[in-house]
């Protein structure tokens, strides 16, 4: 086993609310190796979505030390930590995140152009993003002309448009109905054994946990287990299953 994409030793985060301290994470040490699919599982408060942020460079640690691809996270500046936020990691939140005056097409161009790519280079890889997302007829289609779940296949293509070493997903499926959640772990499953491509995911359901590869779960800012996913729930049959089934309720 070579390298791991990411390497945290006792990492601690407490925030100071008034005169209280509210200690988020209490020492967590987890590798994770390239191509991993990990779920992050636990009760509200369990420190996983704090977990997520210090691995998204979104929020720096009180203590402990996080490598991400070789590189001591806190010796990063402000300057190299936004560009391994723009380049290196993308980023999928339950709320979807889409600009509601933009397109599909532009939304997924964001962080391209923050990166000041030219423009044509810039819709040529928004446009295989979304195509990659089956979402090559909704290009011109603003949020507000998309179910949910296209919403968050927007959201995909965004976050996959850089190429990232690593996909942190925060309760992607929290907004979907049961169909649409299988459909998006079936693209997040698709990208992980085809693509190879490292993927985080916080997720309090544990149906959703089981399309991973491994789960973690958190309480009380500690890792309270680390186990391999014993049978992975695979989404692409799961489909299968409720499409047979739906053919069966029209002839019926």
């Amino acid at each position: 086993m070579g390298e791991p994409l990411i390497v945290v030793r006792d990492l601690t985060r407490t925030y100071h609310v008034g005169e209280v301290d509210v200690r988020a994470l209490r020492g967590v040490s987890l590798d994770v190796q390239p191509g991993e699919f990990i779920a992050l599982t636990g009760p509200s408060g369990s420190g996983k979505s704090t977990f997520m942020h210090l691995l998204g460079c979104l929020d720096r640690p009180t203590g402990g030390s996080y490598r991400l691809n070789g590189r001591d996270v806190a010796r990063l500046s402000k300057h190299e930590l936004a560009r391994v936020r723009n380049k290196e990691i993308g980023f999928v939140f339950q709320g979807f995140n889409l600009l509601p005056r933009t397109n599909a097409l532009e939304n997924v161009e964001l962080p391209l152009l923050y990166a000041h790519m030219p423009g044509k280079k810039r819709h040529a890889l928004a446009r295989a993003a979304l195509d990659s997302v089956g979402l090559s007829d909704r290009m011109g289609h603003h949020p507000n002309q998309m179910s949910g779940g296209q919403q968050q296949r927007v959201a995909i293509a965004r976050a996959l448009v850089t190429n990232p070493v690593l996909l942190l997903a925060d309760e992607p499926t929290g907004n979907l109905d049961s169909r649409t959640s299988v459909e998006v772990m079936d693209i997040f499953q698709r990208l992980n054994i085809e693509k190879g491509l490292t993927i985080v995911l916080v997720t309090h359901e544990r149906e959703i946990a089981e399309y991973g590869t491994r789960v973690v779960s958190f309480r009380d800012g500690r890792v309270r287990s680390d186990e391999p996913v014993a049978t992975r729930r695979t989404a692409a049959t799961e489909l299968e299953h409720l499409d047979a089934q739906a053919d069966d309720l029209v002839t019926a």
